[in-house]
């Protein structure tokens, strides 16, 4: 799909993560690749550097195929998706899960 905007975008990027099971993986392997970098960062141990990515990418994709039966938006729109994925995680970290369900389900089914 095109989108225009950032915000046009929004929508899609959380009904591709439709399942609570899949934002958690998310979370938890963003989280956890972001603290290994600033591990690496404050320790002056560069390979952590690819932490962030490796983590992240390394448990989300997985997650895509196996929780939700879909292909990770960052396959098409790489930047939107990383703004979409920080966006999605503060959002679940202030309690607002249940709102990002409420985005899903809307798009999901205007959609499909």
């Amino acid at each position: 799909m095109t989108y225009r905007s950032y915000e046009e975008f929004w929508p899609y990027y959380v009904a591709m993560h439709s399942r609570a099971a899949t934002r958690w993986v998310h979370l938890t392997g963003t989280l956890t690749g972001l603290a290994l970098t600033a591990y690496g960062v404050v320790r002056g141990r560069r390979r952590y550097l690819a932490a962030l990515p490796l983590i992240g990418y390394g448990t989300a994709w997985p997650a895509h195929f196996l929780i939700e039966g879909n292909n990770p938006a960052s396959f098409g729109h790489p930047a939107w998706s990383l703004r979409g994925d920080a966006q999605m995680i503060r959002m679940m970290l202030a309690g607002r899960d249940a709102e990002l369900d409420e985005i899903a389900r809307k798009w999901l089914a205007e959609n499909r």
